[in-house]
This record gives C-alpha cells, structure tokens and sequence, in this order.
C-alpha cells in the first residue's frame, strides 16, 4: 500500500507499519505513534479486538532488521490515520480500497501446462512447501499439548514470577502488559491493576495480598496475579527478542536472580 508516495510496509501476519504511515502523514511529532498507542481510544481499541479475534494480535512491535518498528492491524490503520486528519483518513482509505481492488496477477496456466521444466519446477516447490508445513506441524503440536497443560493448571502467578516462568525480564514484561492494555495504574497508586476485559477473560485475576513494609508493619494491597490461561496467553504472543532480551536478563534468570533483581515495586 502506498500513500504520498511512501511504501507502507507490512510485517509476516499481514499488519501494516504505523511508523511508515506516520512518515506519509507528514512525521509531524505530536502524530508519533506512540502518542496514538498511550490514549484512551487507542487501548480500549486495542483491547476489544484482542478480545474478539484469535487469529492474531492487534500490535506487534519487530525491534532489529529492515522491518523495525510496530506493525497494526487494518482497523488501526484506520483509526490511526482518523486520529492524526479527516484529510489524511481518506487519504488510506483510498489507498487501501485501491489496493484491494488491484487484480491480482495471473499464471499463465497453459503455458505452464506446456512446458515440463516449468511445470517439474511448480510441482517441486509446492512439494517442498508441504514438506515445510508437516515439518512445522510436528514442531507445533509439543508446544501446542504444553500450552494446553499451561492453560489448565491450577494456581496463579504473580508478574514476576510469570515473568521467570515465560523467561522474559520482569520490568519489560510490566512495560508490555501496560502498553497492550493488560494492567494500568491509578493516578498516585503504586499498585498494578488489571483491566477489566482481562478479569472477564481470565487471564487475570485480582488476589488481596499482604506485603511488609520497611519499618516492619504490613500492608494490605489488591495484587495482579496471571492465571495459568493467562500464561498459556502470554507464552503465545510474546518473545524474548520482541521483549529486548539480553544476555544479562538470560543469566540472571538462570541462576534465579531475575526476579529478585528486577522487581517492581
């Protein structure tokens, strides 16, 4: 898709560049996208298509490489660019009908039929392309009977502790929780609380906790704990590579540190 003549890119799931659509409307700074992803409209956006779809996730963030940046899904696209100008709105709904309505260029079935070195070639690749895919169905279903266990277990985590379990360092894992609309906190609070969605799927839930204070007393606070289907949720849509892991955070939790380490408090 291009729009004022700047290529918007699109990553392995099909979403398209927010940086690359920010760079067409101009790259003013107040229409960065992360200023977009921090409002209300935005998150609650997000939230409800996460909710609604299972086939993929709204956002995703590629760090490294030619395809850096955060990548958004069609009605992002949309809202964003709604967002930034009514004018700059129909500008990508123009281009998007344009390329939807593009035709799709056509093999020439005859002259493939035809020729047997194009045809042996046509027959090889796409024998080569199940191969693959058998090849990454046998490597998909351990983890898919692991996930399963996962979503079925008893119990909940705290975010540190999910954060060791998913081997990911707990500060990002809180940065990425609050940035996909999983927790947020009150203005002047400490406590992590989960979005309202979240508790309804079950992927977290709210646990009274009791935890020491400094000078010794007690305190009594509503703690965000992840569910086991919340974990299974997580180790599905997050990487260490898209959560920035070093070797650092790697070590430590390895040796048990991590979560020690990097607590929020």
């Amino acid at each position: 898709m291009t729009i004022a003549a700047v290529s918007v890119r699109q990553d392995a799931e099909g979403r398209f560049s927010l940086n690359d659509l920010h760079i067409a409307s101009g790259a003013a700074s107040k229409h960065q996208p992360s200023n977009w992803l921090r409002s209300r409209q935005a998150r609650e956006l997000i939230e409800e298509i996460d909710r609604s779809s299972d086939m993929r996730n709204a956002v995703g963030v590629l760090q490294g490489g030619v395809l850096q940046g955060t990548y958004v899904v069609k009605e992002l696209v949309y809202a964003y660019a709604m967002w930034i100008s009514p004018a700059f709105h129909l500008q990508v709904i123009r281009a998007y009908d344009q390329r939807v309505a593009a035709p799709a260029p056509q093999a020439d079935v005859m002259a493939i039929l035809s020729d047997p070195a194009a045809l042996r070639g046509l027959l090889l690749g796409y024998g080569e392309q199940v191969e693959a895919l058998r090849a990454e169905n046998r490597q998909l279903q351990p983890k898919a009977r692991a996930l399963d266990t996962i979503a079925d277990a008893e119990g909940t985590f705290p975010v540190t502790e999910a954060a060791k379990l998913l081997a990911v360092p707990p500060l990002k894992l809180f940065s990425w929780l609050q940035e996909h609309a999983w927790i947020y906190r009150r203005p002047g609070s400490r406590n992590w609380l989960a979005y309202q969605p979240r508790l309804q799927t079950g992927v977290l839930v709210h646990k009274v906790t009791v935890l020491p204070r400094p000078d010794g007393e007690e305190r009594v606070c509503d703690q965000v704990r992840v569910t086991g289907k919340g974990l299974a949720r997580l180790a599905e849509l997050l990487s260490r590579e898209a959560l920035g892991w070093t070797n650092a955070d790697h070590l430590a939790a390895m040796s048990g540190r991590g979560a020690a380490a990097m607590v929020v408090r």
